[in-house]
C-alpha cells in the first residue's frame, strides 16, 4: 500500500498496513515572508491553531495509552521541523526518541534507527538474545555479520515497549527522505 500525495506523487516509504491519519500542511504564515522559518521565528508563528490542536490531541491520546501516528508533509521551508519541535516541547512526561535523516548517512545501514534508539540502548540487555545480538550488530555495538532486518525491527519494537512501561513514548523522525534504506 502506498499513500497518495495530493500533487499526484506517491509516498513509497509508507509501510504496509492500515490507513493512518495524515496531516497535509499548507504554507506556514509568519510575520516575515522572506527566507525560511527558523527557530528564531517560532514565537512569530501564526495561523497554526488547527495543527496545534492536532498535536495536543495526539499527545493527550498517547499519554492516555492510545497509539497514534501523524505524518507531516509539505514543501521545504514551510515549518514542518518547527511543528515537530512544538510537539517535542509539549511532550511533558514523555520519553522522546528523535532522529533526523541526514543525506550523508543515507548509505549507512541503520543510522536513522541508531539515532532514534540511542536513548534506550541501556535496555539492550533486557532483550531476548537474538534481538539483542541483531540490534547490537546493526548499531555497531558488537561485531558480527549483517543482522536480519526482521530481528532488528523486532528489537526496536521491544525497546520501545520496554521504554513505554516507564512513560509514554514520542518518536519524532524528521527529514525522512534522507533516512538510510534499512531504517526507513
Amino acid at each position: 500500500m502506498t499513500g497518495h500525495v495530493p500533487d499526484g506523487g506517491s509516498d513509497t516509504r509508507r509501510p504496509e498496513g492500515p490507513e493512518v491519519p495524515v496531516a497535509i500542511l499548507p504554507s506556514i504564515n509568519s510575520h516575515s515572508s522572506r527566507g525560511p522559518p527558523s527557530a528564531s521565528h517560532a514565537a512569530q508563528f501564526v495561523g497554526r491553531r488547527s495543527e496545534g490542536r492536532v498535536l495536543k490531541n495526539l499527545l493527550d491520546n498517547v499519554y492516555n495509552g492510545r497509539s497514534e501516528v501523524l505524518v507531516v508533509r509539505g514543501e521545504p521551508g514551510i515549518g514542518k521541523t518547527t511543528l515537530l519541535d512544538q510537539a517535542v516541547d509539549r511532550a511533558s512526561g514523555f520519553q522522546v526518541a528523535r532522529a533526523t535523516g541526514v543525506e550523508s548517512e543515507m548509505e549507512l545501514p541503520y543510522a536513522g534507527l541508531h539515532q532514534l534508539c540511542r536513548p534506550m540502548l541501556d535496555r539492550l540487555p533486557l532483550l531476548p538474545a537474538p534481538q539483542r545480538e541483531a540490534a547490537s550488530s546493526a548499531f555497531g555495538i558488537a561485531g558480527g555479520r549483517s543482522p536480519d532486518r526482521f530481528l532488528v525491527g523486532l528489537a526496536v519494537l521491544s525497546l520501545l515497549a520496554e521504554v513505554s512501561e516507564q512513560a509514554p513514548v514520542l518518536c519524532v523522525v524528521d527529514d525522512v527522505q534522507w533516512l538510510d534504506r534499512a531504517s526507513a
